[in-house]
């Protein structure tokens, strides 16, 4: 069944890459692309096979996203971001499983993870108010999944949890207007007062111990996965496909090109040029396959019931987040060997540039704390669980 999924993302490309300039101009993927997108079955890949989904392999995701964005950067971004969802809300509370799916299996969530808001234990739940940001492809959900701070009755700060709150009880602010990423419609969320019942909560610490209430439910390997390692490699496939896609237009874009200052010698006989694209394909290649990898390790010991060791899971963040760099890396090298021609509007390779750098300032592409905790735990000492 994946197999289909990722044929049909192919065939969809070329009208995707088509509408990128659209996508910029809109701010947002157009709902064209959205629909193609849901026809091909992507956004259940992850989904529990009981609410019509695949309940695939999350390699497989990763690949059709990393396609996605070989296309048009922000419709891979926001394919990646509202494709992972429903992976975590797999691992709430079934009340809340039924709440997204029981009417309609194609239901799809937006998110802010950051912990700006603030929620109060009431009766029975929470009482969430905050402002959140970057909440990709908020435009095209209809619940979305929120990071906050619980605090008890004095004030105090007692757990750090996701919450989970329908389109009706939230407001989405308009803000994003920026050079890079921006068509992913990444606007502001905005919550007064509403009441989250527990049951459509899920505290962070579960999730750092591969823990979640839906568990029960949906048994399955997939759902036993580390939440960080899923999360942020979301975040870094989408970035490999905008190098993927650049590499693929600057080799078309070479052969094509002539330089004129060096008496018309064609650029693709420039033995330099040639030197420059096998360093940009090392490095993409070299990204996806240590990352891949890891996932793929982590898989192998779900399936055998071994817990993951902390080494791994923080070979994980560390191959991640240097996996983004190489990708930009290449793309760098790529837009500096492409020539004025490059800078044109409606280039992919212009595009990929500024997408490329908007996605690396993304909190899971932090690579100096990724690194220091891989560091620290290889000296022997303690590494703050808040990231792996």
């Amino acid at each position: 069944m994946t197999q289909a999924v990722l044929d049909g993302v192919r065939d969809i490309l070329p009208a995707l890459r088509d509408r990128a300039e659209e996508t910029e101009r809109l701010r947002q993927v157009p709902e064209a692309s959205v629909k193609e997108l849901e026809e091909t079955g992507f956004f259940r890949l992850l989904q529990p096979r009981r609410f019509d989904g695949l309940e695939g392999d999350p390699v497989d995701f990763y690949t059709a996203v990393s396609m996605i964005a070989s296309a048009c950067g922000s419709t891979g971004w926001i394919s990646s971001v509202l494709g992972v969802h429903p992976w975590q809300v797999a691992l709430f509370h079934d009340d809340a499983q039924q709440a997204v799916w029981g009417d309609d299996t194609s239901t799809r969530l937006s998110s802010s993870y950051a912990p700006t808001g603030k929620a109060v234990v009431t009766d029975g739940g929470y009482t969430l108010s905050g402002r959140w940001s970057f909440s990709s492809g908020s435009a095209h959900a209809t619940w979305v999944l929120l990071g906050g701070l619980v605090s008890d009755a004095d004030g105090n700060i007692i757990d750090f949890k996701t919450f989970m709150v329908p389109r009706d009880k939230y407001e989405i602010v308009d803000v994003w207007n920026v050079v890079g990423l921006a068509g992913t419609g990444s606007n502001d969320i905005v919550v007064e007062d509403v009441f989250v019942p527990d049951e459509f909560t899920l505290a962070m610490s579960d999730t750092g111990r591969c823990f979640g209430p839906g568990q029960e439910q949906n048994p399955g390997d997939l759902y036993k996965l580390p939440f960080h390692s899923l999360f942020t490699t979301t975040i870094t496939s989408p970035i490999v496909g905008m190098a993927r896609g650049a590499y693929a237009e600057h080799v078309e874009m070479q052969q094509q090109r002539v330089r004129a200052a060096y008496l018309g010698e064609k650029a693709s006989s420039d033995p330099f040029a040639a030197v420059r694209i096998a360093r940009a394909s090392s490095e993409i290649d070299g990204a996806w396959a240590l990352c891949m990898a890891n996932i793929r390790e982590e898989q192998a010991l779900v399936a055998k019931g071994e817990k993951i060791p902390l080494s791994l899971r923080l070979r994980v963040r560390r191959d991640q987040v240097l996996g983004t760099q190489r990708a930009i890396d290449a793309i760098d090298e790529l837009f500096e060997a492409s020539g004025g021609r490059a800078l044109a509007n409606g280039t992919y390779l212009q595009r990929a540039w500024r997408d490329a750098h908007a996605g690396r300032v993304h909190a899971a592409n932090d690579p100096e704390r990724a690194l220091l905790m891989f560091g620290n735990a290889e000296f022997g000492h303690k590494v703050d669980p808040g990231m792996y």
